[in-house]
């Protein structure tokens, strides 16, 4: 059990879930509420909101268990928060693969978004125990960082992927038949005394499946900066709570930074070779964070002042 909760007591994650729960009534309410889209500059205030909360938290972190502590739970919110950038692009591509209206898209978000909370506590709590039992495991993690890095930046143009070929859908489908002609804005619709799943289920297990990857990306990379089960899911939650709304921010603003997957690469292969070389260059999580938030902010500075070429 103590591998579980660290060198925590159970009461700082109950509070912080009670906490977690409030944010996230406030963000299915107001933020999104409905199942609704939202325009562009809702959403940067929305985002700007959850960013300060998150970034206040650490002061919460400081205060009950040292700066060492908060400096971590920042890196590890910011490398997390970067990662989701490029799962959110993938949710992009399937939304415009099966012309998901917006409408629908929060609606589908909506359960996504508390799919992978679930799924990142599993595996973040998992992943802090074995790890905590055989150390090895980080250099095993930190070997699939670096290839997860360059391979971010040697990959081909992305593309939804098919459904016929999603080893979820195909199970699903053995379980309940699917719709393909329906276009009701729900996951599941009865014909002839008959349940049906319908496209919107479909894109769900496509947006469940994509999210499981990058999990198993994105675990890794965080265990790379702290073991501290607390640590790692109180960034995390973080990192996914206003997913909705960053959601579409990003839909906007992707496409102008065609940088942010250099930076992302960089930051896996450094996350990487620093669990990897741990015995024989530390460097301290505050240096971590500090090298992290400049290439993002390179990465991003880059793709709006170098012009991109016009074919």
């Amino acid at each position: 059990m103590e591998h579980f909760l660290g060198d925590h007591s159970v009461m700082p994650w109950i509070l912080f879930n009670v906490f977690l729960a409030i944010c996230l009534a406030i963000d299915f309410t107001f933020a999104a509420g409905k199942h609704r889209a939202i325009g562009f500059q809702e959403a940067i205030l929305w985002n700007v909101f959850w960013i300060v909360i998150a970034i206040a938290f650490t002061g919460v972190v400081i205060y009950e268990y040292g700066r060492s502590a908060g400096a971590a739970y920042l890196t590890g919110y910011v490398v997390e928060r970067a990662l989701s950038v490029d799962n959110l692009f993938v949710f992009l591509i399937i939304f415009q693969y099966f012309h998901v209206k917006d409408d629908r898209q929060a609606r589908v978000l909506f359960w996504g978004i508390i799919g992978a909370l679930l799924m990142r506590g599993v595996f973040i709590l998992l992943g802090a125990a074995l790890v905590a039992k055989f150390h090895f495991l980080l250099y095993l993690f930190g070997a699939f960082l670096v290839y997860t890095g360059i391979a971010l930046v040697v990959k081909k143009d992305d593309k939804a992927p098919d459904p016929q070929r999603n080893i979820v859908v195909r199970a699903a489908s053995k379980l309940i038949p699917i719709d393909a002609g329906s276009t009701e804005d729900k996951f599941f619709v009865k014909k002839s005394g008959r349940w049906y799943g319908t496209p919107l289920f479909v894109v769900l297990l496509l947006l469940a499946t994509t999210d499981f990857v990058f999990a198993l990306d994105s675990l890794p990379a965080i265990l790379g900066i702290t073991q501290d089960p607390w640590i790692l899911y109180t960034s995390n939650a973080f990192a996914i709570l206003g997913m909705r709304v960053l959601y579409f921010l990003l839909a906007a603003l992707l496409p102008k930074f065609r940088f942010l997957n250099y930076g992302l690469a960089i930051i896996l292969v450094f996350i990487g070779l620093r669990m990897l070389l741990e015995k024989l260059v530390h460097l301290g999580t505050e240096l971590t964070l500090g090298i992290v938030v400049l290439v993002l902010a390179g990465s991003i500075v880059a793709s709006m002042a170098i012009p991109e070429k016009k074919a």
